[in-house]
C-alpha cells in the first residue's frame, strides 16, 4: 500500500508522463535544456522532503527539502510549484484531513519558521517570477534566504507571504482557499477513463481553460495567458487537436506551469481516494 509520501511522488511523475499537455515538458516533447529525465529526476530527489511532510515536519522545512532534493538534476527547476502545492497536501492527507477545510488548517498553522523555509527554497534552484506590484506587503521571494531577518522582524508567517499574494499567483490562491480547484480536478481525474497520462492530460488542459496560467502571464503578458485559455477551452476533450497546440506552444516557449503544478496536486488527491493507474 502506497504511503502519501509515495502517491506524492507517484504524482509527480504522472504529471510529466501526461500528454499532451501543451506547452510542458512530457514523455513526448521536450525542451533542449529542460529534459523528460530531469523531471523524472526531480521527482525521485523529492523524496526525502515528502516523506518529512508525511511525518509531520514542519510545512516550510519539509518544503525546502524537497525542493533540494529536487534541484539535484541537470535541468534546473522542475517541480518547485508542484512541491509547494504538494508538501501541505501530503501533511494533511498522513494526519487524515485531505479535506477543502483539513488542508486550509494545515495551510494556516505554518509559522514564521516555515516562511523562511519558504524563502530559502529559492536559493535551490531558479525560479522564474514576476516583478512584485507595489503594494504587495511581503518581501520580494527571489531576495530567497537574504529576506529571513526581514521575515521575523515583522512576524510573517508562510499564510501570511501566501494570503498577500493571492490576488497575482494562482498556486498562492489556492493555498488561502484550501486547494478547490485541486479537489475538483482529482474528482474529474478519478470519474474519468482510460490511460492515466490521457486522463492527466484532459484534467490539465480543463484546469488551463479554467483561468489564465500564472506562468505563461508572466512570460509572455495577459493577452498570451487569455489566449492560451481560450485555445485550451476548445482542445480540452480532443487530445487530437491538444496535440496539435502542444507542438504549437513548445516551438512558442509557452510553458503553463502553474497549470501543471495543479495538476500534479489533482493526481495526488485522486491517488488518495483510491484511483489506480
Amino acid at each position: 500500500m502506497r504511503s502519501p509520501a509515495d502517491n506524492a511522488q507517484l504524482a509527480l511523475l504522472l504529471e510529466v508522463a501526461g500528454t499532451p499537455k501543451p506547452g510542458n515538458v512530457d514523455r513526448r516533447r521536450e525542451y533542449d535544456d529542460l529534459r523528460f529525465e530531469h523531471f523524472l529526476a526531480g521527482g525521485v530527489g523529492a523524496g526525502t522532503g515528502l516523506r518529512a511532510a508525511e511525518a509531520g515536519a514542519p510545512v516550510g522545512w519539509a518544503f525546502e527539502e524537497s525542493v533540494a532534493g529536487m534541484s539535484h538534476q541537470g535541468g534546473g527547476n522542475t517541480q518547485f510549484g508542484c512541491l509547494l502545492d504538494l508538501v501541505p497536501l501530503v501533511r494533511a492527507a498522513a494526519e487524515g484531513r485531505l479535506s477543502v477545510t483539513g488542508v486550509k488548517r494545515v495551510c494556516r498553522e505554518t509559522t514564521v519558521d516555515d516562511a523562511c523555509g519558504f524563502y530559502r527554497a529559492f536559493d535551490h534552484v531558479d525560479v522564474t517570477v514576476g516583478d512584485p506590484p507595489p503594494d504587495l506587503d511581503v518581501p520580494d521571494v527571489r531576495r530567497g534566504s537574504d529576506a529571513v531577518g526581514d521575515l521575523r522582524e515583522r512576524g510573517l508567517t508562510l499564510w501570511d507571504v501566501m494570503e498577500r499574494s493571492a490576488s497575482g499567483d494562482g498556486n498562492a490562491r489556492e493555498w488561502v482557499e484550501g486547494f478547490p480547484r485541486t479537489f475538483a480536478a482529482a474528482a474529474g481525474i478519478y470519474d474519468d477513463e482510460g490511460p492515466a497520462t490521457e486522463r492527466v492530460a484532459r484534467a490539465f488542459l480543463t484546469l488551463l481553460a479554467q483561468e489564465p496560467d500564472t506562468l505563461v502571464t508572466v512570460q509572455h503578458g495577459s493577452a498570451v495567458a487569455r489566449e492560451v485559455q481560450e485555445r485550451a477551452e476548445t482542445a480540452k476533450r480532443d487530445l487530437d487537436a491538444a496535440s496539435d497546440l502542444a507542438d504549437e506552444f513548445v516551438e512558442r516557449e509557452i510553458n503553463p506551469g502553474t497549470t501543471a503544478d495543479l495538476t500534479a496536486a489533482a493526481a495526488f488527491v485522486a491517488l488518495e481516494r483510491g484511483w489506480e493507474p
